[in-house]
C-alpha cells in the first residue's frame, strides 16, 4: 500500500471479503481511512485448477492478464467496474499475481431483491439494465477477447456445445440419473444446436453475470466485478443466464431482439455446466458445501424438466 499510494497509507486491517471459486479478494483498510481491495490470483487456491492446467475450453476466466485486459476495455468504454490501481506480475516475492483495486462500499445486487423501498429497487435494476444494454451494444464481427483479432474458424456456440458434452460426461460419472438419461440429454443438446442459424455480429458480454457479480454503491450505482471472463460473444449466452439468475427482476434487463433458438441452447448448456460446476466444488473442498450441493441439485432438476417438457 505504501509503495503504490504513499507513506501515509499504513495498513490497519485486512479482511477476506470474497468467497469466489477462482481468486481470493481481501479488503485492506488504512489508518488514514482509505480502503482498497486486494485481488490474489493464486492457482493453488483455484477450485478449477485442473481445468486451467489442462487448458480446458471453458477455463478462460482466470488470471491477472485477463483482468487487466478487460478492466482496461471496461474503463475505456464506460462500463462501470472498479478501477485497477496497481498490478504486480513480477512473482519475485510470491508465486502468484496480485493487484490493488478500487474498493466499492456497498452490497451485491442480490441484496436489493427484497429491499423494502420499491423506489430503490426500481432505480438499482433500471440502472443495471441500462449498463448491460450499453455493454452489449459494443459489437464486432469477431468473437473472443478484446485483443483477439484473428478470423474465427467456426461459430461461437460450438465452443459451448463441446463444453456441454464435456461437463455432461463429468456429471454422468457421479449422478446416476444423468448417466441413465445421458443419451437423451445429448440428443436434446444436438437438436437445440441444429436450430441455430449463422451469425457474424457479436456483443461484449460479462460471461457470468449473476447478481453476486454486481456491487451497488451508496449512490445506487451498479459496478460489474469478476470480469476476467468478459469477451465478445452471442449476447444470448448472457441473457439466458440473466434470465434464471434474476427471476422476476429480469424484466429490467431483457432484450426484445434476442434469438429464441440461441436462448434455448445456451440455457440448456448453462444447466449442464452448473451441475458439473457444483459437483466439482463439492469434490474439491469448497467451504460452502451447502451452496455447491444446492447448485448441483437445482440444475439437475432443470435439465430433467428440459427434456421432459
Amino acid at each position: 500500500m505504501e509503495t503504490v499510494f504513499g507513506m501515509s497509507y499504513v495498513v490497519s486491517n485486512v479482511t477476506k471479503i470474497h468467497g469466489g471459486a477462482q481468486k481470493v479478494v481481501y479488503k485492506v483498510d488504512c489508518t488514514n481511512g482509505f480502503s482498497s481491495a486486494l485481488y490474489v490470483w493464486d492457482l493453488t487456491m483455484n477450485y478449477f485448477k485442473e481445468e486451467i492446467e489442462n487448458n480446458n475450453i471453458n477455463a478462460k476466466s482466470f488470471g491477472s492478464d485477463l483482468f487487466e485486459l478487460n478492466n482496461r476495455y471496461f474503463i475505456e468504454h464506460s462500463i462501470r467496474t472498479p478501477a485497477l490501481y496497481d498490478l504486480n506480475k513480477e512473482r519475485d516475492r510470491y508465486p502468484f499475481d496480485y493487484g490493488l483495486v478500487e474498493y466499492v462500499a456497498g452490497h451485491k445486487a442480490e441484496a436489493y431483491f427484497n429491499h423494502t423501498d420499491s423506489g430503490v429497487k426500481e432505480r438499482v435494476f433500471q440502472q443495471l439494465g441500462e449498463l448491460i444494454t450499453d455493454m452489449h451494444a459494443n459489437e464486432r464481427k469477431i468473437y473472443g477477447k478484446p485483443n483477439h483479432n484473428e478470423k474465427n474458424t467456426g461459430p461461437c456456440h460450438l465452443i459451448q456445445l463441446e463444453n456441454a458434452k464435456l461437463q455432461l460426461s463429468y456429471a454422468a460419472g457421479h449422478i446416476g440419473g444423468i448417466r441413465e438419461k445421458q443419451n437423451k440429454l445429448l440428443d436434446t443438446l444436438y437438436e437445440l444446436e441444429s436450430r441455430i442459424q449463422p451469425r457474424n455480429e457479436y456483443g461484449f458480454i460479462h460471461g457470468e453475470l449473476g447478481p453476486d457479480h454486481i456491487l451497488v454503491n451508496d449512490r445506487l450505482e451498479p459496478y460489474l466485478i469478476d470480469i476476467e471472463g468478459a469477451e465478445f460473444f452471442d449476447i444470448e449466452h448472457e441473457h439466458s443466464f440473466l434470465e434464471f439468475r434474476f427471476g422476476d427482476f429480469y424484466s429490467y434487463l431483457k432484450n426484445d431482439h434476442l434469438d429464441r433458438n440461441r436462448m434455448l441452447f445456451y440455457r440448456f448448456h448453462h444447466h449442464i455446466s452448473l451441475i458439473s460446476g457444483g459437483l466439482k466444488l463439492l469434490h474439491r473442498g469448497y467451504p460452502n458445501r451447502q451452496f455447491a450441493k444446492d447448485l448441483t441439485d437445482h440444475h439437475y432438476r432443470c435439465v430433467l424438466q428440459f427434456i421432459e417438457s
